[in-house]
């Protein structure tokens, strides 16, 4: 079965710094895969290559079969790929239920001349359903700028849901919550993003957060993949002790 995601000789520099080096990585449908790695180990520059905002040097990247190298990132969201931000990406004077409008809005449009004004019944629907999901409706009608950072990484999660996805990636989507709210928040995502139907791969550093919710576990370190497997086995692996978790090997 031809998997949602594949990559395949990814490189990207920058100058003298190697963020990816020979990436090869099959995603297939419905996975749960967390990306780890110390900061600069390229956990995001394969988000952002993968989302259209770094073009590789050298590689293909294929959703569903399709070489998607060199769309922009616009070309890459109507082909089902979606991401959320490690600092969420909203228009802080609008409320959040506005956010979800405009979001519907735009995952409508094929262009600028299919806009029409987020009125439309069917996208507060929409709108509805997903801050429901997530469990945000009471904070429907509240501008973003008053939301606490726990509530404005779920809103722009549920923003990145509202075209539908066939793959998710998220980059750290607890970062900015606290300790007491990362679990609930990440069974909010869990239960969301299942009932999306949407694969997801999401860049983490927590290590609880990711043996609780990742069916796999891929480790970078200097632009390499230095090991892929179920958590357990990564999580025990020396060279992923030594580099990522800073674990006694």
């Amino acid at each position: 079965m031809t998997p949602v995601l594949a990559t395949r000789g990814l490189d990207k520099a920058f100058g003298a710094v190697v963020a990816a080096a020979g990436i090869d990585i099959d995603v297939p449908a419905g996975q749960r895969v967390s990306l780890i790695g110390s900061n600069g180990a390229g956990k995001t520059t394969f988000v952002n290559m993968v989302t259209g905002y770094l073009k590789p040097d050298r590689g293909t990247i294929a959703l569903d079969g399709e070489n998607i190298v060199g769309l922009a990132p616009r070309m890459i969201v109507r082909r089902g790929i979606c991401r959320s931000f490690q600092i969420p990406q909203l228009c802080v004077e609008l409320t959040a239920m506005a956010n979800m409008l405009v979001a519907c809005a735009a995952a409508e449009a094929s262009g600028l001349s299919s806009w029409r004004a987020p009125d439309d019944d069917g996208r507060r629907e929409r709108a509805e359903g997903l801050l429901e999901r997530f469990g945000l409706q009471r904070y429907g009608d509240r501008p973003v700028s008053e939301l606490p950072g726990g509530v404005r990484k779920l809103l722009d999660i549920a923003m990145a849901l509202t075209r539908k996805p066939r793959l998710l990636l998220l980059d750290e989507p607890t970062s900015g919550v606290s300790a007491e709210e990362k679990f609930p928040a990440m069974d909010r995502v869990m239960e969301a993003v299942a009932g999306e139907a949407a694969t997801m791969v999401f860049v983490e550093h927590d290590m609880d957060i990711v043996s609780a919710y990742a069916d796999r576990v891929i480790a970078f370190y200097a632009g390499r993949v230095i090991a892929d497997g179920v958590p357990a086995e990564v999580l025990r692996d020396a060279d992923v002790r030594r580099y990522v978790t800073g674990a006694a090997a």
